[in-house]
């Protein structure tokens, strides 16, 4: 078991550079990104459940599944952040809890978009047999198992630690590793499948603009995972300054790791036009009932006084 002395002396570290930096600051970006997060992504993920074209189409299911993970994520941080902004206590069960909840969701998303990539070279390898190999009713299946995956190592980690002490990270960067080796293949094969079909031509193409908006989103999912794993080595480096440790765990956890998360649905919400004419009709199908429910108070006491007058 782990002696809870460290762990404490490690805590009042923590919070005595905090304090020193003043890195509660962080707080207020993590808000402005996390409610920017919340009045985008729940829009979305309505729009693809209640559009049944949507719920048939692979992509957008993987694509519900990364803003799931993202809400998830992002209400966790926060969640965190704002308690230790108000020193609150929190039993290191339960921050272990916290942790890995928050390494699955983060797990899953990584594991998301990278079948989104792979759906994608499916979709423009395999034209003719995409749809007859991925149906939906199988998409769903494999979302369940992401979200599986995603969950056994850092519960496994978490019911390790409170066996027995030990250091079991060194396997973490693994997957982040194959992941991106994975989106690698897959975009080169789809530039030399398609580089023949006269897409690449136009400096501004929509291929051009859609393939570097993709790159970037795909860079800000995995570059907090890196960052992660630079926070494992600093910690086990005795010449590294306590301040500097804090530091990069604290950007990354407040900037880093949820500037994905604010930009995916507005990306993907204007990139996939489906999503964007869908959300367009729920916006315009909500403002007419709005209208409609405000007609009737508005023609009784204007335009039909008689009641009043001849009860």
């Amino acid at each position: 078991m782990t002696s809870p002395i460290p762990i404490s002396n490690i805590t009042q570290e923590w919070v005595e550079v905090l304090e020193k930096w003043h890195l509660d600051l962080f707080l207020i970006p993590t808000i402005v990104i996390t409610l920017a997060t919340l009045l985008a992504s729940p829009v979305l993920l309505v729009s693809i459940f209640l559009s049944r074209a949507l719920r048939q189409e692979t992509r957008y299911l993987l694509l519900a599944n990364i803003l799931v993970a993202d809400l998830f994520l992002v209400l966790l941080n926060l969640a965190t952040l704002i308690c230790n902004a108000l020193r609150a206590p929190m039993q290191w069960l339960g921050c272990e809890l916290v942790t890995t909840l928050t390494v699955t969701s983060y797990c899953c998303a990584i594991y998301t978009v990278t079948l989104m990539v792979v759906d994608t070279y499916a979709a423009v390898r395999w034209p003719l047999r995409y749809r007859d190999v991925i149906p939906p009713s199988l998409t769903y299946c494999i979302l369940v198992g992401v979200w599986v995956l995603a969950a056994i190592y850092p519960f496994t980690v978490m019911i390790k630690t409170q066996v027995a002490s030990g250091n079991f990270h060194e396997k973490l960067p693994v997957s982040a590793l194959m992941c991106s080796l994975l989106i690698s293949y897959c975009y080169i094969r789809l530039y030399m499948i398609t580089r023949t079909q006269g897409i690449w031509h136009n400096r501004f193409s929509r291929a051009r603009v859609t393939l570097l908006a993709h790159g970037v989103l795909l860079l800000l999912y995995f570059a907090p995972g890196f960052l992660f794993t630079i926070e494992l080595v600093l910690i086990d480096r005795k010449d590294i300054p306590r301040d500097v440790r804090v530091w990069v765990s604290t950007v990354n956890m407040c900037v880093f790791m949820l500037l994905p998360r604010v930009f995916a649905p507005y990306l993907y919400g204007i990139r996939y036009r489906e999503i964007s004419d869908t959300v367009m009709l729920l916006l315009l199908h909500q403002h007419r009932r709005l209208k409609d429910a405000e007609l009737p108070c508005f023609h009784i006491v204007t335009h039909d006084p008689r009641p009043r007058f001849y009860d």
